[in-house]
């Protein structure tokens, strides 16, 4: 496989996409994101995976998304997702409240090939009066009374992932981040940047081999180093806690995220970063 550029891949990506997401502590793709707010994608409807951070922010604020389906937004110890917070407040996106157990179950219905999936937890809380297209029926499998609630297969239109390292096959590397595979394998396509291309097969690999996603999953992967910053990178670098800082500090207004955004995504050493 060969690989692309994050302008390529964010050009694949269509108005109005079904992006998942995973949260800061499992490998987002910050380099697409950047990039698709340099292309100006309009009304994507994002998933987190199960929560969403930094990306999700981003992508609020520069206009791009129409609706979020996620348990949480949230910049950690920065504190709440300013864009986010100005939007919902505004009333300009739809929020599609979820918990963290419903979104894996409804990844997990896509990927077995099920139009759905049983969940316990959930039934009693007010987040079933929001979600029409969960549905509580008793346990068919039990004569006495059980409620059982069911939630629909959930399939991504397109997952943007940032791994370690791609091989020349296009298998990509994650780690111990396990539940990245099952979004690769509910999604209609994957897109990832990495870190660095490896020669060999890392499927070969027995050290490797299982923190590995297969190719088969992969529609194209661009070389984009240090593309998840500023969220860690497993042990290839940590969180940089100060830029996230500053992040949430000039997006507490309009007019301080569009001075963010010019000088760190449309800046010359952004401009140099994607090239």
């Amino acid at each position: 496989m060969t690989p692309s550029s994050p302008e390529a891949l964010a050009a694949s990506v269509p108005d109005g996409a079904l992006l998942a997401l995973p949260p800061d502590n499992s490998l987002p793709s910050v380099a697409l994101a950047k990039a698709l707010v340099r292309r100006g994608v309009r009304g994507l409807r994002l998933l987190g995976v199960p929560v969403s951070g930094f990306a999700t922010d981003l992508l609020i604020g520069a206009g791009c998304v129409a609706e979020v389906e996620t348990s949480a937004v949230s910049l950690g110890e920065a504190g709440f997702a300013p864009r986010f917070s100005s939007a919902v407040r505004a009333g300009s996106i739809v929020v599609r409240d979820a918990t963290c157990p419903a979104i894996h179950t409804m990844l997990q219905a896509a990927e077995k090939g099920v139009p759905f999936m049983p969940l316990r937890g959930v039934i009693g809380s007010d987040i079933l009066a929001h979600r029409p297209d969960w549905r509580v029926v008793q346990n068919p499998m039990s004569e006495a009374p059980d409620p059982i609630l069911l939630v629909p297969a959930l399939q991504p239109d397109v997952a943007a992932i940032h791994a370690v390292m791609a091989d020349e096959a296009g298998n990509l590397w994650v780690g111990r981040r396990r539940e990245l595979a099952t979004l690769a394998h509910a999604s209609r396509r994957l897109l990832a940047t990495v870190e660095r291309v490896v020669p060999g097969n890392l499927l070969e690999d027995e050290r490797l081999a299982a923190g590995t996603i297969s190719a088969t999953y992969v529609e194209a992967f661009a070389v984009a180093e240090r593309g998840a910053h500023p969220v860690a990178l497993l042990d290839e670098y940590g969180f940089d806690a100060a830029y996230v800082a500053t992040y949430a500090r000039a997006a507490r207004t309009e007019e301080g995220f569009r001075a963010w955004v010019e000088e760190h995504v449309f800046g010359q050493a952004a401009r140099i970063a994607a090239e």
